[in-house]
């Protein structure tokens, strides 16, 4: 196929080439109807390239298939067999690759500390997760990925689950050994899922962790907008191999996905790949080397630590997208939540997550010397600033054997049951009816189904005054909690 094909963008041009105009949706009619003050924020082009696809961009049997096409380049230029591209982001992505696994025969392998978009999959097809346990850095208070003993375990106490499910990278940039839960899986006949949200770059150069194709994957999702250059809710997934039926990923996805896909949201995918094809090695081997000096000098800060080769080995890691830079700030006494407040009201700089102790800057490669600078300015800014900050509050951080919370329910049949809310002091030994998550990086602490003890609570609770965000509990002040009614 010619790469240097952009389908969607090419259509897009030929719309308007045509003058085209639609007694259809968007009632917009391409920005005619909007307010000024909307076209003074957002310009007039967002309007004017919001057309449909199917009955606009394309004919009303979508004869052109500019889609069509543009899926089949993204396939080729990645190495999967298939390629289907998603408006709804990957959380709508790996819901279809679980139910299009798991929804016939019930279970899925799935690491606990996976995204709160992979348990709202559970909760929606009734799939039955086999929880598979990360591995513990109790002095960082930190979660590793389970390793390929880890899954190979999992598989001998639940040898009838339909497939397995692994997040690598995972919103830190830490990576699990891809190859050898494939390997796991693949000898038992079992399907793997590949959620790789943080990973639609790793084809595209050598020295980044392995792409989940390249590893034996069978679906591999990718968030487009997260590591690339895509509008946000842009998502793509991937088939390969004959272990997952197309026909019935592709029903699944049907079933979730929206029928009025936004047309620009397919093209920024679609000339996101042509962009890496052409360029992707050099620019992501250029964003690799300007990273590589930029965490050298963010180490001569005093009291940061940049966290790299502590987080790999035999049971922690097993590689790391250095792209992603993560910072352990806890040496100033000061928590991760006040460094990325301080930061957006004082710098105007945004993080990409913080936690007790952390913070997480994320690159990609529009990023240039320039930003680099404005971020390593900015870090020495705040480190002289945090000298007079006061004491972060304290949180009482729960143990390895206190944080995983025993399962009693589904998290359908919890999360759909009879619920009661009681008070934070009476919830402890009953069980959760609600998802309760800390955003970002978006792993739930509290999965329906769960029982809840006081020292998930605590945490919680504490993590809530010292600057944690919950907003997924229906109480986000957590003096309450949703829990099975008895």
């Amino acid at each position: 196929m010619d790469q240097s094909e952009a389908p969607i963008l090419d259509g897009l041009v030929d719309y308007r080439r045509s003058n085209r105009y639609g007694y259809t949706p968007p009632g917009h009619r391409q920005g005619r109807g909007v307010d000024d003050r909307v076209l003074a924020v957002l310009g007039d082009q967002p309007f004017a390239n919001d057309v449909l696809v199917s009955g606009g961009l394309d004919d009303r049997r979508m004869r052109n298939e500019y889609l069509k096409r543009a899926e089949a380049l993204m396939a080729e230029a990645v190495g999967a067999d298939i390629a289907w591209f998603s408006t709804c982001g990957s959380s709508l992505s790996v819901k279809a690759a679980m139910m299009a696994v798991a929804g016939g025969d019930g279970g899925l392998l799935v690491p606990r500390d996976s995204h709160k978009s992979i348990v709202a999959g559970l909760i929606f097809s009734g799939v039955q997760p086999y929880w598979v346990t990360p591995r513990w850095d109790a002095e960082r208070h930190f979660s590793h990925p389970p390793s390929a003993q880890d899954f190979a375990d999992a598989w001998d106490r639940h040898p009838d689950a339909a497939g397995a499910l692994v997040v690598s990278p995972s919103p830190y940039g830490t990576c699990t050994d891809l190859e050898g839960i494939a390997q796991v899986c693949h000898d038992r006949d079992k399907r793997l899922i590949v959620d790789e949200a943080w990973g639609a770059h790793l084809p595209f150069h050598e020295d980044l962790p392995t792409w989940a194709m390249d590893a034996g994957a069978d679906v591999c999702v990718v968030s487009v907008h997260k590591m690339g250059a895509g509008f946000e809710q842009g998502s793509v997934f991937h088939l390969q191999g004959d272990l997952v039926d197309k026909d019935r990923l592709s029903a699944c996805a049907d079933l979730l996905m929206t029928t009025s896909p936004n047309a620009m949201v397919y093209a920024g995918i679609d000339g996101w790949r042509r962009h890496m094809v052409d360029s992707g090695r050099e620019l992501l081997g250029a964003a690799l080397e300007l990273v590589h000096g930029l965490r050298a000098d963010i180490e001569l800060i005093p009291d940061i630590e940049v966290l790299d080769d502590e987080l790999l080995g035999v049971e922690a890691s097993h590689d790391l997208d250095r792209l992603q830079i993560l910072m352990d700030v806890s040496a100033t006494g000061v928590s991760g939540y006040q460094t990325a407040d301080w930061l957006r009201q004082n710098r105007h700089i945004d993080l990409g997550m913080s936690d007790h102790r952390r913070v997480l800057a994320t690159m990609s490669f529009a990023d240039d010397k320039a930003t680099a600078e404005r971020l390593l300015d900015s870090l020495w800014a705040w480190r002289k600033a945090a000298n007079e900050f006061e004491p972060s509050a304290p949180i009482r951080l729960p143990s390895p054997s206190e944080i995983q919370l025993e399962t009693v329910q589904s998290p359908r049949d919890a999360f759909f049951g009879r619920v009661e809310e009681v008070p934070a002091a009476e919830a402890c030994g009953r069980i959760s009816a609600e998802q309760i998550t800390p955003y970002p990086p978006g792993i739930p602490a509290v999965v329906p189904g769960e029982r809840l003890n006081d020292a998930v609570i605590d945490y919680l609770r504490d993590g809530l005054k010292a600057g944690m965000n919950v907003p997924d509990a229906a109480d986000t002040s957590l003096q309450t909690f949703r829990v099975s009614g008895r």
